[in-house]
Order: structure tokens, then C-alpha cells, then sequence
């Protein structure tokens, strides 16, 4: 596609099909009415029409308006619920009615400098000239809510039809904008299942390298929307091809150097991708998990810093999950994530292959509630992960793993039910190990404590006269000599 997407016509039947569907939102009815009433126009843009045009509604709406800030603070005073004017700086009130959230900007012409994606704010005096300066076609279309019609000047509805990501200007002037558009680009694709146009696809290969101008945090946001969606394999196949990854996460593009073991796939890049999609098809919540998602996207982040060459062909990563969890966890950090979330990541990579120690069964039940225990929290998770690591085109072997799989959680099942896995703690509590050993607080009580745990964890529940026995031993063989009664 050599340049932007010619502007569609709208038959009075599509946008006869966005009025109706928009006829469910009184706010913007009320809006539209009290700005004309006020000599203003009104338009409803961006995602928000985008959405419409697609059928469906979007939570939050976006307006635009010829109005002044001053001026819109005016308007909605004695109609909305609630003001906010946190955005003022960059033209844009915020409200709430009726329980809906809505945001007014006035026109935009903005210029950007070209070192960071920060507009130098300036306000338009036309509809048309505030959707050309907009992030892609698709998002460049407006609902005019007084006359009820559809505005289009750069071909977002033919766009949408043909499920494409083109820019209004050129990908070039755009990207050169604002660069965090590119990672949009990949989002887009990801919650969307859009494609990009030729020349978008060209100009962010071109300039991936812009992204620095980004904060990391504004970064992050756009990659947890993309993990998020309904396509995430889309998107980040587009992050590696476009050179973003290179930027964003390094660490993807250097799986498609290398060969996984089993020959099973084209490279570890390709059988991570493969298990993101395993992994979503597992989840059973109401919404995606991140973590899951970036765990089964990062989990063999380690292996080409530990890929070997074995005598006879072979290829082995031996402590790629060690190496994948300290990577994970710079990585996360770098781009600002959480500290739950990146602790609960690097766990799940750290782990992921300790089940493949469990043969055929062989594990004893201190192993099973070890396992457990080293999951804590994230053993649903954990499970989830396990499971869509299997990615091998051998049916039967796959229904082997997937059948000893069943096995061990039939076995914590079983466990849990007669133990209380969830709360796998010592016999006896700190107080009755500082009673019975006459020790104050400190380091010894702790030393105890873990030792006491360790044994629940090898043989199960104790009766407290058996883990009372135990302590006493322990603490003559550490030279604590406990009081005599």
C-alpha cells in the first residue's frame, strides 16, 4: 500500500446503524444538546467511533469540540455528576453522568519537537484538521452528535473493513510525532486482529529505534494491553518483525536464534509463541492474566545464554529456567512492572520445569508438597503453565505428559484434602518453641521454626507430642539446651 487509504463514502444506512447504536448512550444525547444549544459543535471520536462502527460500545467516551476549556467547564457545571480538570493543560475536561465517564478536548493542531512525544499544545479550528493529526485511520473518524452524522476525511471506515492499520499522514510524519504509536500499532493488532499497511510496517522497521524517546513506564503500558488481548501472538510477532522487540524486549528476538532440543519447532521464539497461545486457551477467568501470559511468552527467556552443544548433535539449555528467572526479573523491572508482578513471573519461570522431575509418578508425597509450597499462590498458575509448555507434534507423548500431569494433581488433590497444603506450617508456632526451648526472640527461634517446617514438609502433619520430641533433639544437636521442668 503505497499511501493513505482513499476516503470512504458512508451510505445513510451505516450511518443510520451508528446513530442507533449510539442512541443507547443519553449522555452524549444531552451533551450534543446542551453544546448546540450553546452555539458549539460536538463530536464524538477516536476509539469511541471506531467501537460504533464495529458494532459494539466502548466503556468510556471521547469527544472533541470547537469550544475553549474555559468554556466546556462552563457547560458541563449543573449537568455533570462530577468535574475533573487534571488535563486542562492539553484541552481536555473530564466528567462522569449517569455513571459514564466522558472527556471533552477542544481541536487540536498540535506540533511535536521531535525529541520527545510531548505535543507542544495548540488548539484547531476544524473537525478535519483534528483527526488528520490522529494516530491511525481507523481511529480518525467522528461522530458528529448534533446533526448525527458520520465524519471520515482519511478513510478510517474502509480501513476498518479491510481489517488494515494505516496512518492519516504518513507513517514517517507520524511515528516522528509520537513514536509510542508504533507499539500502538502492535496493540491495535493484538486486541483487534488488524494487520498493519506496507508502509506502516517499513517505516516502524525503519525507526524502531525512536521508541527510546519513550519512558519506560508508557512502554510498559502499551505491552500489557498488547499481552492482554484477543491476539497477543499477532502482536508480538509484529513487535519482532518490526524491530521493536529489539528495543522493547531484546530478549524475544534472541529465541529465534535458537533450536529448542526436541527439534520440534522452528526455534524457541516460535515455541514460546506457541505456548502464549496454549496458555490463553487455559485461562478460565473473566479476564486475561498477565502474569500467566508473560510467563509462558518469557519462559525459555534463558535458554541462548545457556545453549550447549552436546557431543553427537544434541543441544541442551541445563539451567535455562536459573538464568530465564534472574533475566525476568531485570527485564520487568526495566520496564517499571510491579514488584508483585515480577516476582510472581520470575517464580513461574523458575519453576516450570520442576514437574518434568516427576517421571512416571516417582515423586514421594514430601516432594508433592513441595512443590506446593514452592508455588504457593501461583500453583493454579503454575499448573496452567506446565501444561501449555507441551507443545510436542507427538499425540501420544503429548497425552503421556498431559496424563502424568492429571496424575499429580490428582495427587495434591488428594494431599491437600487431608493436610491443608495451603497452610504447610511447623507443628508448634514461635511461642511454644521459645516455652519449651526457654529461648527469646531471635535468630535460633527462626532456625527452629525452618527446621520444624522441613520436617512437616518431609513427613507430613505431626502429633504434637512426636514434633515436641523432634524440636528437643534438634536443640541438643545445635548445643541449645532446653530448661528442665
Amino acid at each position: 500500500m503505497s499511501g493513505p487509504i482513499a476516503p470512504a463514502a458512508t451510505s445513510p444506512e451505516q450511518d443510520n446503524a451508528v446513530v442507533e447504536l449510539l442512541s443507547a448512550l443519553p449522555v452524549a444525547e444531552e451533551l450534543a444538546d446542551r453544546f448546540a444549544a450553546a452555539g458549539h459543535r460536538l463530536y464524538l471520536v477516536g476509539g469511541s467511533v471506531r467501537d460504533a462502527v464495529l458494532g459494539r460500545l466502548s466503556g468510556d467516551l471521547d469527544f472533541t469540540t470547537d469550544a475553549r476549556p474555559p468554556r466546556i467547564m462552563a457547560l458541563l457545571k449543573g449537568w455533570a455528576d462530577a468535574i475533573w480538570d487534571t488535563g486542562i493543560a492539553f484541552g481536555t475536561v473530564g466528567a462522569t453522568k449517569h455513571g459514564q465517564t466522558v472527556e471533552i478536548t477542544t481541536f487540536r493542531a498540535d506540533s511535536y519537537d521531535g525529541v520527545t512525544r510531548n505535543p507542544e499544545v495548540t488548539f484547531g479550528d476544524s473537525i478535519e484538521g483534528d483527526l488528520v493529526r490522529r494516530d491511525f485511520t481507523v481511529n480518525a473518524m467522528a461522530y458528529d452528535v448534533v446533526n448525527r452524522h458520520l465524519i471520515d476525511p482519511t478513510g478510517g471506515r474502509e480501513a476498518l473493513r479491510a481489517r488494515v492499520l494505516d496512518t492519516p499522514a504518513t507513517p514517517q510524519e507520524s511515528f516522528s510525532d509520537d513514536p509510542l504509536r508504533m507499539l500502538r500499532a502492535a496493540r491495535f493488532v493484538s486486541q483487534l486482529g488488524f494487520t498493519v499497511a506496507p508502509r506502516v510496517l517499513d517505516a516502524m522497521a525503519a525507526m524502531s529505534g525512536e521508541l527510546t524517546r519513550i519512558t519506560a513506564e508508557r512502554v510498559q503500558v502499551e505491552l500489557s494491553k498488547l499481552l492482554t488481548g484477543a491476539h497477543p501472538r499477532a502482536g508480538v510477532e509484529l513487535m519482532v518483525e518490526a524491530k521493536l522487540a529489539d528495543v522493547v524486549l531484546p530478549e524475544l528476538p534472541a529465541m529465534k536464534l535458537e533450536i529448542d532440543e526436541h527439534h520440534q519447532h522452528k526455534d524457541v521464539f516460535h515455541h514460546s509463541l506457541v505456548v502464549l497461545e496454549q496458555a490463553v486457551d487455559l485461562e478460565d477467568g473473566p479476564e486475561p492474566d498477565l502474569v500467566l501470559r508473560l510467563a509462558a511468552l518469557l519462559h525459555d527467556i534463558g535458554k541462548p545464554d545457556t545453549r550447549r552443544f552436546e557431543e553427537g548433535g544434541g543441544v541442551s539449555f541445563h539451567h535455562h529456567e536459573v538464568v530465564g528467572a534472574k533475566m525476568v526479573r531485570k527485564r520487568l523491572r526495566a520496564l517499571k512492572y510491579s514488584k508483585e508482578i515480577v516476582e510472581d513471573v520470575a517464580d513461574l519461570v523458575y519453576l516450570h520445569l520442576r514437574f518434568h522431575g516427576y517421571g512416571s509418578g516417582e515423586w514421594t508425597d514430601s516432594a508433592v508438597r513441595r512443590y506446593v509450597t514452592d508455588a504457593g499462590h501461583l500453583l493454579t498458575r503454575l499448573h496452567k503453565l506446565v501444561r501449555a509448555d507441551c507443545t510436542t507434534r507427538n499425540r501420544r507423548k503429548a497425552n503421556a505428559l498431559q496424563r502424568t500431569y492429571d496424575d499429580l494433581e490428582r495427587r495434591i488433590e488428594r494431599i491437600a484434602a487431608e493436610e491443608d497444603l495451603k497452610r504447610v506450617r511447623p507443628d508448634l508456632d514461635g511461642n511454644e518453641i521459645m516455652r519449651l526451648l526457654g529461648l527469646p526472640p531471635g535468630p535460633m527461634v527462626g532456625k527452629a521454626w525452618k527446621f520444624l517446617k522441613e520436617l512437616r514438609l518431609d513427613r507430613g502433619p505431626l502429633d504434637h507430642d512426636e514434633a515436641v520430641a523432634e524440636l528437643l533433639e534438634w536443640a541438643r544437636a545445635e548445643g541449645v539446651q532446653p530448661p528442665r521442668d
